[in-house]
C-alpha cells in the first residue's frame, strides 16, 4: 500500500471519538490495490466521490453504495473514494482550522475531485447534505459553484422527489445506479478532452444519458393557492419527464469482488447477499415496493458464489439475505440449505430478515439461530384485518397467529411486531387493535402444551406513524398534527395496559413530530429549499438522531420564509393535482396509484404479481417477474 499524508493531525486524531472513521486503508480497501497511486495522479483520470450524508458506521453498511463504489472502480480510468459525514465534534474541529472535507482512500480535499455524488436514503438527512457540499468548500447552491468545481450529483429513493433539495445538486441520477453511470463517464471524459464548459455538460448529460434530471433546465410554477401550475424544460430537447433507470438483469451485473471490513463495528457487520430486487406484494403505504418495481432475482448460482468469496475474502461470521421480502424468492430453499451445509459447521450465522413466517422458514431459522436468544419478527403493519385490507397487507389475523404458533413450537418465545398508526380511514378501534392483536398471540403462547412454554412470552409492539410518499396510492393521504398522532399512540398504551396478559406486552411509538418533518420533506417542493439552507446555518446537523433534532426550529423558519406547514401535511389533496414529482417516469402509471387509492377505500384487496398482473406499467422494461406472466401467455 502507498504510504499517504492523513488529512487530519495526530493530535486531532486522539482528540475526537472513534478516530477509525477517517482514517481509510480498511481491509479490501482500493488504495491496497496496485496502481491506485498512479492511477489518482493520472490527469486523464476521472476523479469520483462517493458520499453517504451520515456517520460512517451508518454509511458502510449501506450495499448500493459498495456496489457503485466497485463497478466504478473496474475501470481503468475511474478512481471512486468513500466520503462520510464528520460527527459533530470533527465538524467543529474543520470549520475552526479550515480543513477541508476529505475522501477516505487518497485523503485528498473533494474539492479537487471531478464528482461528488450523494446517495440520499432519507429526508432527515437534507442538513447533512449542506454540511457535505460547505465543509468541501464548493458552494452550496448549484448556482454558486465554480467552473472548476466538481459536478453533485444526487441518488437513492429520496430522489424519486428532489426537489426539496433541487437547488443544492446539478444533477440527479433517477434510478438504478449499475445502468447508465459509464455512459455519464464515457460523456464526461469526451467533455473534459474537449474542454466544454459546465453548462454544457450538464445539458448533454439531461439530453443524451436516460434518468438524468438536471434541476437548472427546469422551471416551475405555482397556482394562488401554492399547488404547481407547471413544469417545463427551457429548452425544447430536453425530456418532459425522467423514466427511471433499471438493471434488468441482476445476475450478469456488477457486485462487491472484496467487501470492505470496517475497524469498528458499524450498523451492519456482516456479508450481505441482495437476492433480490422490488416486491410482488403491493402495499398500498410502501414506496420502496413501487419504485423499485418489477422484482428481479438474482440467480442462485451467482449467489453461492458471492457468498463464499465474501465469507472468505472478509473473515465475517455472518451473512445476511438482503431483500423487501425474502420469502419471495424462488431459490431460498436451496441458497438457506447451501449456507447452512457448506458454512455452518464454521458457526457462520444466517441472518434472513423479511421472512414470511411458514414452516419452511422456521425450519430453517432453527438451524441457523439460537432460539434462545433471538425474536420472531412479524410486520402485521395494523391491528385490525380491516385495516390491513385497505393497506394490501395481504395477511389475515388466522395467518399471524398460525406463525406465531410455529415459532413457539420451534422454541422462539419472543416476539417483535411492527404496526403504523396514522393510515388512511384508521379509526380508534383499529388502533385498539394493535394491543388486542398483541393478546391474542400472547394467549396463543399460554394456551400452547407445555412442553412448547419456555417462561414468560414477550410480545414487544413497535409503532411508527404514517408518511405518505410519493409513487404510492397514499400519496393523496393528509397527515395529522403531532397532538393527535400523540393522542392515539396514547390510546393503544392505554389499551395495552388494559390487557389480561399485559405483562407479556410491551408498546412504544416512534416521535410523532420526526415524522410530521419527514412528511414536509418527503412531499415538498422546491419552495423548501431555501428552509433548509437557514435550519443548517441555524445549526442543524444529524437530524435523524433523536438527540439533534429540533423540531420547533423547522416550524419557525417555515414561517419565517411564509410557508405554512400544512400545506405539505394535513391538506387534502385533490385527484387531479400536479405533485412536484410527477415529472418522474417509474414505470408505475398514476392511473395504477389513483386506482390502488380508490380500492383502498373500498376495502378491496388486490393479489400480488405472482398471482396476477394488475398492469401497474412495470411490465415495460421487459424484466423480472412481468416475464413470467408474458411466458404464461398463449
Amino acid at each position: 500500500m502507498r504510504s499517504k499524508t492523513l488529512a487530519l493531525r495526530d493530535e486531532l486524531l486522539l482528540q475526537i471519538e472513534k478516530p477509525v472513521r477517517y482514517i481509510g486503508s480498511e481491509v479490501n480497501s482500493v488504495e491496497w490495490e496496485e496502481g491506485f497511486e498512479e492511477k489518482i495522479n493520472d490527469p486523464s483520470t476521472i476523479r469520483f466521490a462517493m458520499a453517504f450524508p451520515d456517520v460512517y458506521e451508518i454509511g458502510m453498511s449501506h450495499l448500493g453504495m459498495q456496489i457503485i463504489c466497485d463497478m466504478l472502480n473496474r475501470r481503468d480510468d475511474v478512481c471512486c473514494e468513500r466520503v462520510f459525514s464528520p460527527w459533530m465534534d470533527l465538524d467543529q474541529e474543520m470549520r475552526l482550522d479550515r480543513i477541508p472535507l476529505f475522501a477516505l482512500e487518497s485523503q485528498d480535499p473533494v474539492f479537487v475531485f471531478d464528482f461528488l455524488a450523494i446517495t440520499i436514503q432519507y429526508e432527515m438527512c437534507y442538513t447533512n447534505i449542506l454540511q457535505l457540499l460547505d465543509l468541501a468548500g464548493i458552494g452550496i447552491y448549484a448556482r454558486d459553484r465554480r467552473e472548476d468545481a466538481p459536478i453533485v450529483i444526487g441518488g437513492g429513493p429520496c430522489t424519486y422527489n428532489p426537489e426539496p433539495i433541487a437547488d443544492f445538486f446539478d444533477i440527479f441520477y433517477i434510478g438504478e445506479g449499475e445502468t447508465v453511470y459509464y455512459d455519464l463517464m464515457d460523456l464526461y471524459k469526451a467533455h473534459k478532452a474537449r474542454g466544454g464548459s459546465r453548462e454544457d455538460f450538464l445539458h448533454k448529460a439531461a439530453v443524451q444519458i436516460p434518468g438524468m434530471y438536471v434541476p437548472s433546465l427546469y422551471d416551475v410554477s405555482y397556482h394562488e393557492d401554492g399547488t404547481i401550475a407547471s413544469f417545463t424544460p427551457r429548452y425544447p430537447d430536453l425530456p418532459l419527464k425522467i423514466l427511471k433507470q433499471v438493471q434488468g438483469d441482476l445476475t450478469h451485473t456488477y457486485y462487491p469482488r472484496k467487501p470492505l471490513v470496517p475497524y469498528i463495528k458499524v450498523t451492519q457487520d456482516r456479508s450481505v447477499l441482495e437476492i433480490l430486487r422490488g416486491c410482488i406484494r403491493g402495499c398500498r403505504f410502501c414506496q420502496a415496493g413501487m419504485i423499485y418495481r418489477p422484482l428481479r432475482e438474482r440467480n442462485v448460482a451467482m449467489l453461492e458464489e458471492l457468498a463464499d468469496r465474501s465469507l472468505q475474502v472478509t473473515g465475517n461470521d455472518e451473512i445476511s439475505l438482503s431483500s423487501l421480502s425474502s420469502s419471495d424468492y424462488s431459490d431460498l430453499p436451496r441458497l438457506c440449505n447451501y449456507l447452512i451445509d457448506k458454512h455452518g459447521s464454521r458457526n457462520v450465522n444466517i441472518s434472513l430478515p423479511s421472512l414470511r413466517i411458514d414452516a419452511f422458514s422456521l425450519d430453517v431459522m432453527s438451524k441457523v439461530q439460537d432460539v434462545r436468544k433471538g425474536s420472531m419478527t412479524f410486520a402485521p403493519e395494523a391491528g385490525s384485518q380491516r385495516l390491513r385490507d385497505v393497506i394490501n397487507k395481504g395477511l389475515t389475523e388466522e395467518e399471524i397467529l398460525h406463525g406465531a404458533g410455529e415459532a413457539f413450537r420451534g422454541g422462539w418465545n419472543k416476539v417483535k411486531l411492527y404496526f403504523m398508526m396514522g393510515l388512511p380511514t384508521e379509526t380508534d378501534e383499529d388502533r385498539k387493535d394493535i394491543a388486542h392483536l398483541s393478546e391474542k398471540i400472547a394467549m396463543h403462547y399460554y394456551q400452547m402444551d407445555a412442553e412448547y412454554r419456555h417462561g414468560r412470552v414477550n410480545v414487544s409492539a413497535s409503532c411508527s406513524f404514517f408518511v405518505p410518499k410519493p409513487f404510492t396510492p397514499f400519496q393523496w393521504a393528509p397527515m395529522y398534527e403531532v397532538e393527535e398522532y400523540t393522542r392515539r399512540a396514547h390510546l393503544v398504551a392505554d389499551e395495552f395496559r388494559s390487557q389480561h396478559n399485559h405483562r407479556s406486552l410491551n408498546f412504544r411509538w416512534h416521535d410523532a413530530r420526526t415524522t410530521v418533518v419527514e412528511g414536509i420533506l418527503a412531499r415538498g417542493d422546491r419552495r423548501l429549499a431555501p428552509v433548509i439552507y437557514d435550519i443548517y446555518k441555524k445549526g442543524a446537523l444529524f437530524e435523524a438522531w433523536t438527540e439533534y433534532f429540533d423540531y420547533d426550529r423547522w416550524i419557525e423558519t417555515m414561517e419565517e420564509h411564509g410557508l405554512d406547514y400544512h400545506f405539505y401535511t394535513t391538506r387534502e389533496r385533490k385527484a387531479d393535482e400536479i405533485f412536484p414529482w410527477d415529472f418522474i417516469d417509474i414505470g408505475v402509471t398514476r392511473t395504477f396509484l389513483r386506482k390502488e387509492w380508490e380500492r383502498a377505500m373500498e376495502g378491496i384487496v388486490t393479489p400480488n404479481c405472482r398471482e396476477k398482473c394488475s398492469g401497474c406499467g412495470a411490465a415495460r422494461f421487459g424484466c423480472g417477474v412481468c416475464l413470467e406472466h408474458q411466458k404464461q401467455q398463449p
